[in-house]
């Protein structure tokens, strides 16, 4: 099972990757364009505040399973470890929540885009596409943080992946 949570989590990566690479490439071309061609990509604005959206939630699909977040266990590293558990549940449980309001939220924007027919300024490309890549990240980390909140609540994760990782048990 944990092979095939990697392999799922692997995925996630190279399309968070694929998504960078991509943003990345546009931004130096348009960038270039601007300098030395006095002419940057067309759209390059709206298509690269998109797909930074896309990289974000894609990368936070992964950061869901790998738990490589920023935390502050100050308190957490004094408790017996029952109820460190206990706050390690609860806080992926809120965290759960805030990203299923999020998803829900994000579906009803790329509905609202594709129901005005929201386009691009330049191009007149759709938003909504876009849009759906930024929300299919959002319903991945509702299922890599569920994962996780299994994984913890049952004591199977005790260590965050990336602690692990750190302490070379993995």
């Amino acid at each position: 099972m944990i092979q095939v949570l990697e392999r799922f989590c692997k995925l996630i990566e190279i399309v968070a990757g694929l998504l960078l690479g991509l943003v990345t490439l546009l931004v130096v071309v348009s960038t270039a364009g601007r300098y030395l061609f006095t002419s940057p990509v067309p759209d390059a604005f709206d298509l690269g505040r998109l797909m930074i959206g896309a990289c974000i939630m894609w990368g936070f699909a992964s950061v869901g399973y790998r738990g490589g977040h920023i935390k502050v266990d100050l308190f957490a590293e004094m408790m017996p470890a029952r109820w460190r558990r206990f706050v390690d549940t609860f806080a992926w449980l809120v965290l759960l929540l805030f990203v299923l309001l999020l998803t829900w939220k994000m579906f009803e924007r790329v509905e609202s885009a594709n129901r005005s027919n929201e386009l691009t300024f330049d191009l007149h490309i759709p938003v909504w596409p876009f849009m759906s890549l930024i929300w299919v990240g959002t319903a991945v980390s509702v299922v890599t943080i569920i994962v996780r909140l299994f994984l913890v609540a049952t004591g199977q994760g005790s260590l965050e992946h990336s602690e692990t990782d750190e302490m070379g048990d993995d």
